[in-house]
């Protein structure tokens, strides 16, 4: 029997969750969680910048992403579960899950 292969996802963390229900302490117990599983592959907050086009109006900034993790999942579902214990999550704030094709 083969193993389902993994696929690669980023948790997009928006800035829209009640600022003081984030448990800015909660995030070192989350990612520890995601290490031990084996399934961090990354993250960061997100700063600043701008969005350049050649020709024409770039599209606006998106300003509300705050921060990303990268995992990895077995699926779209198997990432969703990988939410609890999220500081943003918990607060009630939006996170966005894309899944980064290997093309």
């Amino acid at each position: 029997m083969t193993a389902p292969s993994m696929a690669d996802f980023m948790l997009l963390m928006h800035d829209d969750a009640d600022r003081s229900a984030v448990d800015d302490t909660g995030w070192n117990a989350y990612l520890a969680t995601l290490r031990a599983a084996g399934v961090f592959q990354g993250g960061s907050s997100i700063g600043g910048g701008l969005c350049v086009r050649k020709l024409g109006s770039p599209a606006a900034l998106a300003a509300q992403l705050t921060g990303f993790i990268r995992i990895t999942a077995a699926d779209l579902a198997d990432a969703q579960r990988w939410l609890a214990g999220n500081p943003v999550f918990e607060a009630g704030g939006t996170i966005e899950i894309r899944e980064l094709p290997r093309d």
